[in-house]
């Protein structure tokens, strides 16, 4: 009898463990049936509540790092995926979490009874009240990848076997989820990939900022499938988040809204320069209202990343509400890379806009300029010219392109050089010379020639400035000084003659005022002949005659008669005039009066300009094969920049308000010394003022 009880015993037993050993075979065909991680979730939550009888189950799906990255909750026959942010508390806190951090099985008969159950208001007496529980970690080859949670309505329904069941079920479950989890993974890799891939696409597709901004948005739209997507820049002038596009009906009032660094969830991103998802905004204190007030918009779940460009935060993208009410777990990943590759894309895309705008404003001065301008290759081929060129030329600018700048007007070879090589160094050349044109008039144009750089290609620039109403007036000018000068020269010699036989008879009869005033005639009418001279050895000089009344003189005896010439204004301004000449000078080959008038002009300068009770000097030395002459003033000085231009003819530096004169005397200087062989030019003074220098032949010239 007992052994026929044992022989049942173990013929059930035997039974038994065929049958489990046919379930878990069953569940882990089942479960192996499907790659889907959700599918794969459900199945095993499905077979592991009809098995066990449980009335409600979850499961939490953990990455790598033993972070949640998917979960599932099925209650009776419903299923729910994407819980993870609800299960994350249960994770952190609950029967769940206590298993994965113990890797351990546990059964609960009464939760109300037990610490590890996290209490929920559901839990309450006058609700669902006290419940079972078994919770088993999910491993696969030693790694937990999951926990699964069984629970009943019932306290005490579970049992050990139940316990092991749930334990056996998690075990066979564990490579299933593994793989569909690295699935998942790699799907999701791919599609942010695709999305990435195909975002870069569209993005750099166009270089206009409007379109950039625009195919940003709409990726993101695509990729996250959410109601609005909106886009701000960091205003590099105040620090502040300008939103500059947006998806939806309320683009219009959102563009334009600025928020400052720090401000809501996009402020918070803008500052720390990294992404922040927000699955429910009223209980995140980041969340700034007062864009929905000025919109009218609803904002319940914001995802948000920084715009980064050459490694720094230019702004946030934020996507906004998704259409499945939570964000998937990739939404970050992709927004991420979607606002690195939005960095490069808005970087390059203000570039070319400034570009744009740098070039436009160029052809605007280009083709508004008052002067011709040609832009040529470094052989002087015409590559563009504006519409002045075309004006003052007569051809159409397709014909212009054909010529060489040769072809318009003589080049100055000495200033250019050969093949242009002295404008290689960058300086502006200029020098006058006349235009050529359509029926063989001709233009004067003073020309400014510089190397430009043109997309990183060296060209030539050639400015040609019409002076054809400067010829005119300086043709007048010199009109007028030549009837002065033949006008006057007549009566004057009549003065000259008359004040010489009145001075001879003066010598016996007249008195000290007759004297007196007979001396101040003679004096002026001397200064008139000096300028007349002047003006009329301008003339010559201009026209290349050379200098056939030389001689040689000391250049004591120069500077003794200049100074003669100008003791009464040295007298009115109670001045003093220093001469440093050497007796031993060798002479110089010159024509003295001419050169008396050029150290008569230059003391004239340094009393005018000198202040009263001030010292001048007159000097002379050797220089090598010449004499070096000079007059050093006191007065204010030359600058720089204007001691080339002041020897250019009516040129005068103070203007009307400083002393009178016509702007020739020292246009006669240096041509009158540039005759002699001589250079003429400006020092600054030892102290204050300036140094007027010049050099003269000591040797007869044959």
């Amino acid at each position: 009898m007992r052994f026929k009880f044992r022989e049942k015993e173990r013929s059930s037993q035997e039974e038994s463990t065929r049958a489990s050993l046919e379930l878990l075979y069953n569940i882990s065909r089942e479960i192996a049936a499907a790659l889907d991680l959700r599918a794969v979730l459900q199945r095993v939550l499905f077979l592991a509540m009809k098995n066990v009888g449980a009335i409600t189950g979850s499961i939490i799906v953990l990455d790598d790092s033993g972070q949640p990255v998917e979960s599932a909750i099925i209650t009776g026959s419903e299923f729910h995926g994407h819980t993870t942010q609800q299960l994350r508390v249960t994770f952190e806190r609950g029967l769940a979490g206590w298993v994965i951090r113990n890797n351990q099985a546990v059964l609960v008969n009464d939760t109300s009874k037990d610490e590890r159950w996290l209490r929920r208001p559901d839990d309450a007496a006058d609700r669902t009240g006290p419940k079972s529980a078994v919770s088993a970690p999910i491993l696969a080859r030693d790694q937990l990848v999951g926990v699964l949670t069984l629970v009943h309505p019932s306290p005490g329904f579970f049992n050990q076997d139940h316990l092991a069941l749930a334990q056996a079920i998690a075990d066979q479950a564990g490579i299933a989820v593994l793989n569909a989890r690295l699935y998942a993974d790699s799907q999701r890799q791919a599609r942010v990939m695709t999305a990435l891939a195909e975002s870069a696409a569209a993005i750099n597709a166009t270089l206009k900022l409007d379109d950039v901004l625009q195919r940003i948005l709409e990726q993101i739209s695509q990729a996250l499938q959410v109601e609005v997507v909106s886009l701000a820049l960091i205003d590099p002038q105040t620090q502040e988040l300008v939103y500059r596009a947006s998806t939806g009906k309320y683009r219009e009032s959102v563009v334009g809204i600025r928020l400052s660094m720090g401000q809501g969830v996009a402020g918070w991103v803008a500052r720390e320069g990294r992404g922040a998802v927000v699955p429910n905004v009223q209980a995140d204190p980041r969340f700034f209202k007062g864009v929905d007030k000025l919109t009218g918009f609803e904002t319940r779940a914001i995802a948000c990343a920084p715009i980064r460009s050459r490694g720094q935060v230019i702004g946030v993208l934020q996507a906004l509400n998704p259409s499945e009410g939570v964000f998937d777990p990739d939404a970050l990943l992709v927004l991420t890379g979607i606002g690195s590759l939005a960095g490069t894309a808005i970087h390059h895309a203000q570039l070319f806009e400034s570009q744009q705008a740098a070039h436009q404003r160029y052809r605007e001065l280009f083709e508004d300029s008052i002067d011709p301008i040609l832009v040529t290759d470094p052989e002087g081929q015409i590559l563009e010219a504006n519409r002045q060129v075309a004006g003052i030329t007569g051809l159409e600018p397709d014909a212009l392109y054909s010529h060489n700048i040769q072809d318009f007007h003589v080049v100055d070879v000495a200033m250019v050089g050969e093949h242009f090589r002295n404008l290689t160094s960058g300086e502006t050349i200029n020098y006058e010379t006349a235009l050529q044109i359509e029926g063989g008039r001709e233009v004067p144009v003073q020309v400014y020639a510089r190397k430009v750089l043109i997309e990183g290609v060296p060209h030539l620039q050639w400015i040609l400035r019409d002076i054809t109403e400067r010829k005119h007036l300086d043709n007048l000018r010199n009109d007028l000084i030549s009837m002065i000068y033949h006008d006057l020269r007549s009566p004057l010699a009549n003065v000259v003659s008359s004040l010489d036989v009145l001075d001879a008879m003066a010598e016996k009869d007249a008195d000290a005022t007759q004297k007196s005033l007979l001396e101040i005639a003679i004096r002026s009418t001397d200064r008139i002949q000096r300028l007349t001279n002047s003006l009329l050895d301008i003339r010559r000089l201009e026209a290349g005659q050379p200098i056939v009344t030389r001689q040689l003189v000391t250049a004591l005896s120069l500077a003794n008669d200049a100074v003669e010439n100008i003791l009464p204004m040295i007298e009115n301004k109670n001045q003093e005039i220093a001469t440093i000449v050497p007796s031993d000078l060798p002479e110089v080959w010159v024509d003295a009066d001419m050169i008396c008038r050029v150290l008569t002009n230059l003391l004239e300068n340094a009393v005018k300009y000198s202040p009263a009770n001030s010292k001048i000097y007159i000097g002379a030395s050797q220089d090598d094969e010449k004499v070096l002459m000079w007059v050093q003033d006191t007065g204010p000085g030359i600058p720089p920049g204007d001691r080339e231009r002041i020897f250019d003819k009516f040129t005068r530096l103070h203007g009307r308000g400083g002393p009178k004169g016509l702007g020739l005397g020292l246009a006669f200087c240096r041509l009158a010394i540039e005759a002699h062989d001589g250079r003429i030019w400006i020092e600054d003074g030892p102290e204050t003022g300036a140094c007027f220098k010049f050099t003269l032949p000591s040797v007869k010239i044959t």
